[in-house]
């Protein structure tokens, strides 16, 4: 196993070297950032339904993010659903959202086939782009939802235990440990569900799930680091003044990009030093 990991390795970093994949983590960071007030503003909306506010994406980031980052994205995640947004608002909101999206299906293709667009050409792959930001919206309002409305359903099933099974039930403890495994859990489902739809060929979801482990948990380490380097060694006011904090986000964008251009190519070379039995 230990070999195996040293060859994959090995064939990470020979893949990352091909010139295609030299300014990607570049440009997922510019869509990332282009993609960010329309996914506010869907997002919103499908929030507004449940009666859940933004500041509940606020508390969340402010407890992983750097200060400096959170003070930037806090300003755009601040839209108070209207509910009367038009249809071809929403249209022309996912196409935007969807921008990420494509750029990381281009890049998945690549590495699995060879061929930015997999044989399908570009209308097709836009519209699954768009489809597959729906979905992952979606994915997401139904993790906030869980989060926020969970404590109403423990304190319900705390309330039959201690009244009618006449026991003790310590909801407090309880919620704590749950809450973020469960956060976590749909974190992970999310980068898988993309790794999983994202080629144009379709694979097995077993085969995406090396590089959906890596990606997630790298996207996490790395962005626990990034906040602690950011809040003690980082100074980007010296150099960018009032473009500091853009400067700071662009630059945490650019870190998640290129951990999950890592991941689908751990996917591939995953597949590639499978031995005949494995596979």
């Amino acid at each position: 196993m230990k070999r195996k990991v040293s060859n994959m390795t090995l064939m990470v970093i020979k893949r990352m070297s091909d010139p295609y994949y030299q300014g990607v983590a570049a440009e997922l960071a510019f869509f990332f950032l282009m993609s960010l007030v329309p996914i506010t503003i869907i997002l919103g909306e499908l929030m507004g339904v449940f009666s859940i506010s933004m500041a509940v994406i606020r508390n969340l980031l402010s407890e992983y993010v750097a200060p400096e980052i959170y003070g930037n994205l806090s300003g755009y995640l601040t839209y108070t659903p209207s509910g009367a947004i038009s249809a071809a608002f929403i249209i022309f909101a996912l196409w935007a959202a969807s921008k990420a999206q494509y750029s990381m299906m281009r890049i998945t293709n690549y590495s699995f086939t060879g061929h930015p667009y997999g044989g399908r050409g570009y209308i097709r792959e836009r519209l699954r782009a768009v489809k597959t930001i729906v979905i992952t919206l979606f994915t997401l309002s139904f993790g906030l939802i869980i989060l926020v409305y969970g404590e109403l359903f423990i304190n319900v099933i705390t309330a039959y235990v201690n009244n009618f099974l006449d026991m003790e039930f310590d909801f407090d403890s309880f919620w704590f440990i749950l809450r973020w495994p469960v956060a976590m859990a749909l974190f992970f489902l999310t980068v898988s569900y993309n790794y999983y739809v994202l080629p144009s060929e379709r694979i097995s979801f077993r085969k995406i799930l090396p590089g959906s482990i890596v990606a997630s948990a790298g996207m996490l380490l790395a962005t626990w680091i990034y906040s602690y380097y950011a809040a003690i060694f980082a100074n980007y006011d010296l150099l960018y003044g009032s473009l500091a904090a853009i400067v700071a986000l662009l630059f945490w964008f650019y870190i998640l990009g290129y951990i999950l251009v890592i991941g689908i190519q751990v996917n591939v070379v995953w597949e590639q030093t499978k031995t005949p039995k494995q596979k």
